[in-house]
């Protein structure tokens, strides 16, 4: 395995050869919303939030000026300075008199400290726990919520990747502070995230909603479209798997992945190789020497050779984990939310992910994965062909695990 110094140029808005941008957006709106049958929202306004010295200070400033609810779910709730300063923000409000609800997974969330819990349940916050492993069937405990969402006055929305944990606090400036994006949103889309916690929820409390939820009208602060996609586990093919099997087999000119966990079944890989051999640009970043997941990496990696080979370029971030989930393409749409690409997002947990359709947003999360490649490693077809025994084997010793990865 080595590396070269070459860098992908930046990603170009569409030419118009096949149609000028409002028409790529149009044609990739329709393809979606026609497949998973769910309709995209206009008037949208979003904004990126990358790393943890931005995400958290949005999040906690939205939560502190709620007025009527705070609904919040998420997958990993640790230990920290910041997972105290989340439950002292939502004591505060529910103290005040503001509906809070905080949904936990009952895997993911292990580690939150005791003390938190009380404090918030003696303050009147609502915290419920998605599928306890010691009270469900073993069947249940592999499907997990996955999804993040924070709603406030059903009016301002987040979600992406971010966990609450220190982890994820900083700017990604050294191995301790992972690099992650999360976004605001406003506008009709709101109510697609407030749904995708209204879902999981449901599974886990006996009332939906009370006096305090207003449903009102949502405004058009925006110009984005949004079209909110969740993934629920089932048997058989899944809304996240069309979502991006569209997406893909719709890019022209480039599609640029960012994800945590690299971990698809030859299908998607047969897909990014076939992006890249009718003359897409096919650019994915992932985690380099700062994995939580070794397996997950390892089971990824097997298929490097296969994607190297048809003209993908794969890239490893080298300061910290890269916790980020987000594709775009071609400078026109971006997919933006909890959803990995590996098999466990893709067949087995709740996920929720964004479609932006706008310019502005994609170029600014565009110009976030120019930033990342300047940091990052490019994998070499030839030397990767001719990595150790050593390395082939540990990723064949994988195979049992992978399609819970």
């Amino acid at each position: 395995m080595s590396t070269v110094q070459d860098r992908p140029e930046p990603a170009r808005l569409p030419s118009g050869e096949n149609g000028g941008t409002a028409d790529r957006k149009q044609r990739i709106r329709r393809r979606l919303e026609r497949l998973l049958g769910i309709a995209a929202t206009e008037g949208n306004e979003l904004v990126p939030l990358r790393n943890g010295d931005r995400i958290f200070p949005a999040m906690l400033e939205a939560i502190r000026s709620a007025e009527h609810t705070v609904d919040m779910m998420t997958f990993v709730y640790w230990r920290g300075e910041i997972a105290r300063q989340f439950a002292e923000a939502l004591s505060e409000r529910a103290r005040a008199g503001v509906r809070v609800r905080l949904l936990l997974d009952g895997f993911g969330s292990r580690p939150i400290e005791k003390d938190l819990l009380e404090m918030m349940d003696e303050a009147g916050a609502q915290v419920a726990w998605f599928r306890k492993p010691l009270w469900i069937s073993p069947f249940k405990q592999n499907h997990r919520c996955h999804r993040k969402a924070l709603i406030v006055d059903e009016r301002t929305a987040f979600t992406g990747g971010v966990g609450i944990a220190e982890e994820w606090c900083g700017d990604a400036r050294n191995e301790n502070e992972w690099r992650d994006t999360h976004v605001r949103i406003a506008g009709p889309a709101v109510d697609g995230i407030a749904a995708a916690f209204s879902q999981n929820w449901a599974e886990c409390h006996d009332l939906l909603f009370d006096e305090r939820d207003r449903f009102t009208e949502q405004a058009a602060p925006g110009d984005a479209v949004v079209q909110v996609v969740r993934g629920s586990a089932s048997y058989g093919w899944q809304d996240m798997q069309t979502l991006i099997r569209v997406v893909l087999e719709s890019a022209e000119e480039h599609v640029r992945l960012a994800t945590a966990y690299f971990a698809p079944d030859e299908y998607f890989v047969d897909l990014l190789c076939a992006a890249a051999r009718r003359g897409v640009a096919v650019d994915i970043l992932l985690p380099g020497p700062h994995t939580d997941q070794r397996v997950c990496q390892l089971a990824g990696q097997r298929h490097y050779e296969d994607l190297l080979a048809c003209g993908v370029r794969i890239w490893q971030y080298q300061p910290t984990m890269m916790h980020a989930k987000v594709i775009t393409v071609d400078g026109v749409a971006s997919l933006i939310g909890s959803t990995n690409f590996n098999r466990r997002s893709l067949e087995h947990d709740e996920e929720v992910m964004l479609t932006v359709l706008d310019e502005t947003f994609t170029g600014r999360l565009n110009a976030d994965f120019d930033e990342d490649l300047k940091v990052s490693e490019r994998m070499v077809a030839g030397r990767w062909k001719r990595r150790p025994v050593a390395q082939r084997a540990r990723e064949t010793l994988t195979a049992p695990l992978r399609r819970f990865l």
